[in-house]
C-alpha cells in the first residue's frame, strides 16, 4: 500500500503545476536533472511519521518544485552557479540568508509584495550536487535546514532521488 502511494504521489508530482519562476523554468530546460512538483497534499504525503514539525514546516507552501542536477555531468560549475544566483535576483528575488551545514552551501532568496513573502527559492549545492527548491509561498528560514534534511535524508522520497541520481558515485 505505501509503494502504490509513493508511485501516485511521484506520479502527481511529475504531472502537475508550473514553474514559480522563470528562472527555475528555464533552468530545467538547460540541464538535466530530476525535477519534480509538489503541492500542499503532496508535501503532506512525505510526512509519514506524522511529524508535527514537519507539518509546521509546510503550512505557508501551496506548490513547490524541487531540481536535483549533478553538477560534474553538467558542467555546471561555480561560474553557472554564481549566474543561476543573478537571474534569481533579477526576477526581485533578494537573498535573505546564507549558511553551511554539513558540507553543503544553503542560500535561500525571497520575493515578497506588500510586505508578505510570495516566493522562495532555496538553492543547496555542493561541489557535486545543486539542489533547488522554488517555492510558492514561504517557509521560516531557520527551518530551511531541517525541511530539506526532511525531503533528502528521513523519506522514501529522499531515497528514490538518491537512488535516481546514483549520488554516491560522486564522493
Amino acid at each position: 500500500m505505501k509503494q502504490i502511494g509513493w508511485t501516485l504521489c511521484l506520479a502527481l508530482g511529475v504531472t502537475l503545476a508550473s514553474a514559480q519562476t522563470k528562472t527555475t523554468e528555464a533552468l530545467d530546460k538547460e540541464v538535466e536533472g530530476l525535477s519534480l512538483y509538489f503541492y500542499k497534499n503532496t508535501l503532506r504525503m512525505l510526512n509519514q511519521s506524522e511529524s508535527k514539525e514537519f507539518d509546521e514546516m509546510i503550512k505557508d507552501i501551496e506548490k513547490m518544485r524541487f531540481i536535483l542536477i549533478d553538477r560534474i555531468e553538467e558542467d555546471f560549475g561555480a561560474k553557472e552557479l554564481k549566474s543561476l544566483k543573478s537571474r534569481y535576483q533579477g526576477e526581485d528575488y533578494e537573498e535573505v540568508m546564507s549558511s553551511r551545514l554539513e558540507g553543503r552551501n544553503f542560500e535561500v532568496y525571497v520575493r515578497e509584495s506588500g510586505g508578505d513573502v510570495k516566493g522562495t527559492v532555496v538553492l543547496a549545492s555542493d561541489s557535486s550536487q545543486l539542489f533547488v527548491l522554488d517555492i510558492l509561498g514561504k517557509i521560516a528560514i531557520n527551518k530551511v535546514p531541517d525541511f530539506f534534511n526532511s525531503l533528502d535524508e528521513n523519506t522514501d522520497i529522499g531515497k528514490q532521488i538518491k537512488e535516481f541520481m546514483d549520488i554516491g558515485d560522486h564522493h
